[in-house]
């Protein structure tokens, strides 16, 4: 257990803050505003927690993974710790590791409320397989770049993107270097990408009533990829986003004219232990909730659910539900802050895997990305929701030989003793699993299990991917196999940009 021998200050501790923050964010120090919440400036969960972390070190003891949420910015969360720093001094024991996680039983079923307001003014709706103007969510994203990419190649469409940014130009640069790092950037078509200025978590998603009408009145087609991934916040905490800014995603489709929503779900909308060891199929309906304690997998269920109820009401949907992404099949190119990807170089580091029953069935984001934009653009595609997922799963196991045959010393080990490894053995924030330790550790819901515990094959259910690989027949969009040609492509791409070393 770490041990603090200093008292630091609210000053101290929030100009440490910044220059931190500023470092890995590869910005200025005047940039950084304290009374800004963090998660604007592009923190994810994994880059939340690295900061959370070299902050525990400097300040020598444990903080809540939750601490984030409950002050969200540098002065408040500044000014918390400062007081956690004197009570730890003073021998009050109340530190924030102390402090259980809460995490609120919410009725989801009862979170399901569509504003009333939002239903088609007239029912008459002729599909538009060429659109001019579409409206998209999550540009700045991972998956979101490629979408944006696609959406770009497979129409002649002008892309207005919502980004949050302090004007268009900042918006502009914001959507340009996503796609430059995963080497999409195209100087030709970089007029029609058209920055929208606003914010999801907010009403009328942050733009003003002019523009929202305005953009209502003149887009053909909305897609919707746009969410906060944090694993380890409440679901109130990522309600606004992930399902208020749903419902104003679902209000844009029904005003003026009616527009189609294509949906970016997620595999986590059966995370209820009822789906365990079954047979999940695309037109399922999933009422079951009771179970699911991930705060982001309760939003994606029920925001899921409000597109739904706007289908009943007559908005044209399609729904994708993605699994974990990997990168690109053909370059490699990946996020290197993904959960996947920090885990693998964490235990390649660390020289052992959890021997554990996972089936890896992450599909590229070339094929998740082609395949949404190719199957909204059908008209039968109205009202149905698809599974992008891996066709042909591997188990973990042959990802591992494979790593060892490439030469990385690798063993599989317990998941117990490896879990032991993680506690005791691991001190040095150059692995990525340090940093992630709040995640792999934390128990949660009444069974008290971890995060990896949730991925294990005998809580998931067989997902059934066959009506949307049926759907893509003839359109030449095929999910790469797991083997290791592809296998190859990653590492390669991984090791060229210094990700993953041999020690």
């Amino acid at each position: 257990m770490m041990v603090s021998k200093q008292i630091f200050t609210a000053t101290e501790i929030q100009e440490w803050l910044v220059s931190n923050l500023a470092e890995a964010l590869k910005v200025d120090t005047a940039e950084i505003d304290t009374q800004q919440a963090l998660e604007s400036y592009g923190l994810d969960s994994t880059k939340a927690m690295v900061l959370v972390t070299k902050t525990e070190k400097m300040l020598g003891f444990q903080i809540a993974p939750t601490i984030l949420w409950h002050y969200p910015d540098i002065e408040s969360l500044s000014q918390r710790l400062a007081e956690e720093s004197e009570e730890l001094n003073s021998g009050a024991v109340n530190p924030t590791n102390s402090t259980p996680v809460n995490h609120v039983n919410v009725d989801l079923g009862a979170e399901v409320v569509l504003d009333p307001f939002i239903r088609p003014v007239s029912t008459s709706f002729k599909f538009n397989p060429r659109p001019d103007n579409i409206f998209l969510t999550g540009g700045t994203g991972y998956l979101g770049a490629f979408l944006l990419h696609e959406i770009l190649q497979q129409t002649n469409a002008d892309i207005y993107c919502l980004v949050r940014a302090a004007n268009f130009e900042a918006g502009k640069l914001k959507l340009k270097q996503n796609l430059e790092q995963y080497a999409l950037w195209d100087e030709q078509l970089s007029p029609r990408i058209i920055p929208v200025i606003g914010d999801l978590s907010q009403p009328k998603l942050g733009i003003s009533t002019e523009g929202f009408e305005m953009l209502a009145a003149n887009i053909d087609s909305i897609y919707h990829s746009g969410a906060m991934l944090n694993y380890v916040y409440p679901y109130q905490a990522l309600k606004s986003p992930n399902v208020l800014g749903t419902q104003e995603v679902l209000r844009m489709a029904s005003l003026f004219k009616l527009k189609p929503v294509h949906y970016v779900s997620s595999v986590a909308v059966f995370e209820s232990p009822d789906y365990a060891g079954k047979l999940v199929k695309e037109d399922d309906n999933f009422d079951n909730w009771q179970g699911i304690f991930l705060g982001y997998s309760q939003t994606k269920w029920v925001a899921e659910q409000l597109v739904k109820v706007a289908a009943q009401r007559g908005i044209p949907i399609t729904i994708h539900r993605p699994p974990l992404i990997s990168g690109d099949s053909r370059t490699g190119i990946c996020n290197t802050d993904d959960f996947i990807n920090l885990v693998i170089k964490g235990c390649i580091q660390m020289g052992c895997f959890p021997d554990v029953d996972y089936m890896l069935d992450a599909s590229p984001v070339d094929y998740v990305s082609k395949a949404i934009v190719y199957l909204s653009r059908q008209e039968e595609s109205l009202g149905k929701a698809f599974h992008l997922q891996h066709p042909e799963p591997v188990p973990l196991k042959q990802l591992v030989e494979w790593i060892s045959s490439v030469g990385f010393p690798i063993e599989m080990i317990p998941y117990e003793q490896w879990q032991e490894k993680l506690i005791n053995n691991l001190s040095s924030q150059d692995n990525p699993l340090y940093t992630l330790r709040p995640f792999l550790l934390e128990r949660w819901s009444d069974e008290q299990i971890t995060i990896p515990d949730l991925y294990l094959q005998s809580r998931r259910p067989k997902i059934s991917c066959e009506a949307t690989v049926n759907a893509l027949a003839g359109s030449g969009i095929v999910c790469p196999p797991l083997d290791s040609q592809l296998l190859m492509t990653y590492s390669a791409f991984l090791m060229q940009n210094g990700f993953l070393t041999f020690a």
